[in-house]
């Protein structure tokens, strides 16, 4: 995400509001075909709408972590998320998943889900071609995917299951692009701004005060030092756990 503020109301299908055009087409629909690279595989089942609830209802906060893996800030945060058992959704570049599939192992292998958080974390992809939107999407699920062990089948839990765009870069045609590729959607509802470094103790006081925005929250294991995100995210599972809160992961389809 890359620093990018975004408050979203809770609510399953409400588009990111940031970034100008989260919700709208800067181009005409494509033909969900790329000569050259993958292509999406049509899946009726995963809605096109940005996701915001939680698998686990209720009160549960989804944990997401974005612009991975990277050698050595995403295994800390795995030992944090370890320590209290959580699972959490990792959102990451193409070209670092194909440049650290050891981590990328690690994550999947721990529990977690893998997250398209495109190849070059462009926050203007909303303003691009539906073309390039469509490679930037569909050639990080495969370096993904790739990295993960998958092969040419990929087994369920190796799979790329939600889409990310950089900055909240949604459009219409890279909503549909990632849906038809088996991608759900995933925005965020607490932004802890924790990528511009603010302090452990602020990215705290971030997190307790929009946790009513709704239950999905973004950290950053990639983009720089992280040190002050590991040890946020550590006081922050440990004050959910203290409220009771459960965690789970952002939905796949529909309610």
């Amino acid at each position: 995400m890359w620093g990018v503020t975004t408050l979203v109301p809770a609510g399953e299908d409400h588009p990111l509001p940031s970034h100008g055009n989260a919700s709208g087409s800067s181009a005409a629909p494509g033909d969900g075909k790329r000569g050259g690279g993958a292509s999406a595989t049509p899946s009726s089942s995963v809605p096109d709408g940005i996701a915001h609830a939680s698998e686990a209802g209720g009160n549960a906060v989804d944990i997401t972590i974005d612009d991975g893996p990277d050698p050595r800030w995403t295994p800390q945060v795995l030992d944090v998320l370890a320590k209290y058992d959580v699972k959490a959704v990792f959102c990451m570049i193409g070209p670092q998943a194909k440049a650290h599939p050891d981590l990328v192992k690690q994550v999947v292998a721990a529990g977690h889900r893998l997250c398209d958080h495109t190849m070059d974390h462009d926050t203007a992809m909303d303003k691009k071609p539906v073309a390039y939107q469509e490679a930037q999407i569909l050639d990080a699920k495969k370096l993904i995917e790739e990295a993960a062990g998958g092969g040419a089948r990929v087994e369920y839990y190796r799979r790329v299951e939600y889409y990310r765009a950089p900055g909240g870069a949604f459009t219409p045609d890279s909503r549909r692009i990632a849906a038809a590729a088996g991608m759900r959607p995933l925005g965020w509802n607490v932004d802890t701004k924790d990528f511009g470094r603010p302090g452990t103790a602020a990215i705290v006081a971030n997190v307790k005060r929009e946790i009513g925005n709704g239950p999905t929250v973004l950290f950053h294991d990639g983009g720089g030092d992280r040190r002050q995100t590991v040890a946020a995210l550590d006081q922050v599972l440990g004050w959910l756990k203290d409220e009771g809160r459960p965690t789970g992961f952002p939905v796949r389809t529909a309610p």
